[in-house]
């Protein structure tokens, strides 16, 4: 099931991709109002923008659901592995910890480099 609703998935995100690829800019109507050959189109002196804006919101409401659906099952899938792949933070007790020994200061190396005094 998971995988029918990730194929769907993807074929709605490519039919998004191609909907907004077709769909034309708003300067792009201005011949259109001065009779083009609007009338002759397929979709009627309205042109395509309701039709291809309508589509649009369709299947982005149905990439939305199957979004959705997909994350409920990656989260079903999570808890039924349980906390397998997540690492966990081990407590170390003062008394597991190494002693380290106090550091030896030597005595100051003369250099060539000025200090601030």
């Amino acid at each position: 099931m998971e995988n029918l609703v990730l194929a769907a998935h993807v074929i709605l995100a490519a039919g998004i991709i191609a909907l907004v690829l077709l769909q034309q800019g708003k300067g792009a109507e201005a011949g259109a109002a001065f009779g083009s050959g609007a009338s002759q189109t397929v979709f009627g002196s309205q042109g395509t923008g309701n039709f291809l804006s309508r589509m649009t919101a369709v299947l982005a409401t149905g990439l939305f659901v199957t979004s959705f659906v997909l994350a409920i099952y990656a989260k079903e899938q999570a808890v039924s592995v349980g906390a397998a792949g997540i690492p966990t933070v081990e407590v170390v007790e003062d008394s597991q910890l190494p002693v380290l020994d106090e550091p030896k200061i030597s005595a100051p190396v003369e250099t060539d480099i000025p200090t601030a005094k």
